[in-house]
């Protein structure tokens, strides 16, 4: 039966780094449902079936695109297994382009962080904030590996570990002088605080700080610095990230080793499994598409007999 040939999948697939934690639930449901018709080999139109019972078109969408490659996996090394066709329940989508924040909205943002209310079951909650958006922009990292990170984190040096975060993937930041610097302030100040728990951002309760609470504490900074009031979609916290990215790009020239450098680069610091995940911030600001193109043009022109 399926059940094995799925296990087995998502072992090699998980020993790669991926999670696959819905797509392991999708597989071993279709594995039942395969069971319960006594099928050995996976059969198109049973896939398309069970994909069909999905509550909505993205889940159905998700249901078929699971099994199918999973079916391509199965169909190397058995042919009488069918490989369903894609796009029956495909839904279109346009990745929402991120806000970047100007380098002046970025100290006003910090500015507003260290005017957030002082909670008495939280003293540092100013202290901890300015910190943490502060870091986020600095460094491109993610919200999530933010505040998971642990004061054992900090490496002597200026270099922060980040552990097993998306993908499964750790690696070493290292951080600008003026970083380390505000950091040790910080932590100088953490310290004073006996913890049980040994995450670097703490919330009222001593432990680390959700991200819920992270992202309505970013929402009120935002009000407090009046970024983009009127603007329909509001920015995010996770536009630091993409800020952080788009200025690093704007400083590596237009030539096309520069550029090359300066991907390969970012796109390891920033923790992207596929450097592709990094080319999408050419996309998503339009000067930058717009120095790459000319640069580009120029360079045709030049080599030009």
């Amino acid at each position: 039966m399926l059940t094995d040939d799925v296990e087995r999948y998502l072992a090699l697939r998980r020993s790669l780094g991926f999670q696959l934690r819905k797509p392991g639930q999708h597989l071993r449901a279709f594995a039942r449902v395969a069971a319960e018709k006594d099928e050995a080999h996976i059969r198109a139109a049973s896939v398309i079936e069970w994909a069909a019972a999905g509550p909505t078109r993205d889940a159905r969408h998700r249901r078929l695109n699971d099994v199918v490659r999973f079916a391509c996996f199965l169909r190397a090394e058995d042919a009488r297994h069918e490989v369903p066709p894609t796009g029956l329940f495909a839904v279109p989508k346009s990745r929402p382009a991120p806000y970047i924040y100007t380098p002046d909205e970025l100290v006003r943002v910090l500015e507003a962080a260290g005017q957030l209310c002082v909670l008495k079951p939280n003293p540092l909650r100013r202290q901890t904030y300015v910190m943490l958006f502060g870091l986020i922009a600095a460094t491109g990292m993610r919200v999530s590996e933010a505040i998971n990170l642990r004061l054992h984190d900090i490496r002597p040096g200026g270099v922060l570990h980040i552990r097993e975060t998306k993908f499964c993937k750790s690696r070493l930041v290292p951080l600008h002088a003026t970083v380390v610097e505000a950091l040790d302030r910080y932590l100088k100040v953490r310290r004073r605080f006996a913890a049980l728990d040994d995450h670097l951002f703490l919330s009222m309760r001593g432990k680390a700080l959700p991200y819920g609470t992270v992202r309505c504490a970013f929402r009120r900074t935002l009000c407090l610095a009046n970024i983009a009031p009127g603007r329909a979609r509001r920015p995010r916290i996770h536009d630091l990230r993409h800020s952080f990215a788009t200025h690093v790009l704007e400083q590596c020239g237009t030539k096309r080793d520069a550029v090359a450098r300066h991907f390969v680069a970012l796109s390891t610091y920033l923790g992207h499994a596929d450097i592709a995940h990094t080319y999408w911030y050419l996309q998503a600001t339009p000067q930058l598409m717009s120095d790459i193109a000319a640069a580009a043009e120029a360079l045709i022109v030049k080599e030009a007999p």
